[in-house]
């Protein structure tokens, strides 16, 4: 291992590894704990958040080498999207076909549960509103994606995933075809599960190893209820049978190698993955965005493909939407867009006072402004918090039209 020095940020330099922080990772928007500095841009980044770092002396070629394996500060900001429209008209427009998208995948769960066949063209319907809303402007269909009913963990985490995944794809470059495609792999992923016991689905504790054998299961139910059904990309039935296998051939329920998974598995893999862990279930508490994050890059290359894996952080950034957030001024609120630019200042709606009390009047704030000096560092942020902390929800201030306010 290279010897590490510690330095001023001031004294930073691009082509640097920063090995070390002044403070705990979990502390800043670092997702990689160790990154190159590529640019002077990393360096502000930086700067925001600490005094002192330790630095690798290493050679350009070792650095190049750092840049592939481990990561750079800039792994953590966006890719550049188009939007086709504002996050406020796209607000409206997402509101409406999320409520139908919720019913539609309730209402093909409960037909399969009751021993119905899958409504196809409900569920391509469904994806294409999706794609359409994503494709717009992506923000408001992933703040949606937030909005959970823990007694109807199942078909939210169909729909989520199906939001994400396609987001996802928009990132990797996909055509409209392929989304629609990899939208619906993610909405039938977990078919499989109606045919599960509903007291080993809700079970609020471990399961038994007989009981956790048949909840991988689900895998074969799904494959088998898909193969059944007419007029869906045949691509489906793979994902839904494929989508617990790891890169390392230690998944379910094949125990595939890694060259043995197919691309849209492997994303589905990753997108699942991130969906379960960021939600309240019966026997767990949600992760932050950035923990479930951390979480998938260090199990990169491992459980996931660590190049789709390094790339789905850079979809979901440092922020989401939807995010809790606490900054250094002390105030609480929830993301509602994120930053094309710099994904670490995204626009906030401000909720709770310093003392945590309820503000008089909701306050939005474009933490960009803090580049200008025009807005205090202070907004910048602390920390992010589960959904449901200080008593606030997403789905209670979506329920009274905040997000179609602003």
């Amino acid at each position: 291992m290279p010897e590490s020095k510690k330095i001023h940020v001031g004294d930073l330099r691009v082509g640097m590894f920063v090995s070390k922080l002044d403070r705990d990772w979990l502390d800043t928007p670092f997702i990689m704990q160790g990154f190159l500095i590529e640019e002077e841009e990393d360096i502000d980044i930086v700067s925001e958040y600490c005094e002192f770092v330790w630095v690798d002396a290493v050679s350009p070629s070792k650095a190049a080498a750092y840049s592939s394996n481990i990561g750079t500060a800039s792994q953590a900001k966006p890719a550049q999207y188009v939007h086709k429209v504002s996050l406020q008209e796209e607000h409206k427009k997402a509101y409406k076909a999320f409520r139908r998208a919720r019913s539609v995948t309730c209402s093909i769960l409960e037909e399969i549960r009751l021993g119905g066949s899958i409504d196809s063209q409900a569920a391509k319907d469904t994806v294409n509103d999706c794609v359409e809303s994503v494709l717009r402007h992506p923000d408001a269909m992933l703040w949606m994606s937030k909005i959970r009913e823990e007694r109807e963990y199942t078909s939210d985490h169909c729909l989520n995933v199906c939001i994400l995944a396609i987001a996802f794809g928009r990132q990797l470059g996909l055509d409209n075809l392929e989304l629609k495609n990899l939208g619906l792999c993610g909405l039938l992923h977990d078919v499989g599960k109606m045919r599960v016991p509903a007291d080993i689905i809700d079970k609020p504790a471990r399961l038994t190893p007989k009981e956790f054998s048949l909840m991988k299961a689900h895998t074969v139910h799904g494959r088998n209820l898909l193969l059944t059904t007419k007029n869906l990309y045949s691509g489906v039935v793979d994902v839904a049978y494929s989508h617990h296998e790891r890169m390392d051939g230690e998944g379910y329920p094949r125990k595939l190698p890694g060259a043995g998974i197919a691309r849209f598995a492997r994303i589905i893999s990753i997108v699942d993955a991130y969906d379960a862990m960021t939600a309240n279930r019966c026997y767990s508490r949600a992760k932050t965005s950035t923990e479930a994050l951390k979480i998938i890059y260090a199990e990169r290359g491992k459980q996931f493909d660590a190049e789709l894996a390094l790339e789905f952080i850079k979809t979901i950034g440092l922020y989401p939407p939807g995010s809790l957030v606490e900054l250094y001024s002390g105030e609480i609120g929830f993301v509602i867009e994120s930053n094309p630019r710099r994904r670490h200042l995204p626009k906030i709606i401000l909720l709770l006072e310093p003392d945590k009390k309820h503000k008089k009047k909701e306050k939005i704030v474009d933490l960009s402004f803090i580049e200008d000096g025009t807005l205090s560092r202070r907004y910048l942020i602390k920390q992010v918090w589960p959904d449901g902390s200080f008593a606030l929800h997403i789905r209670e201030y979506q329920d009274k039209g905040l997000v179609l306010k602003f």
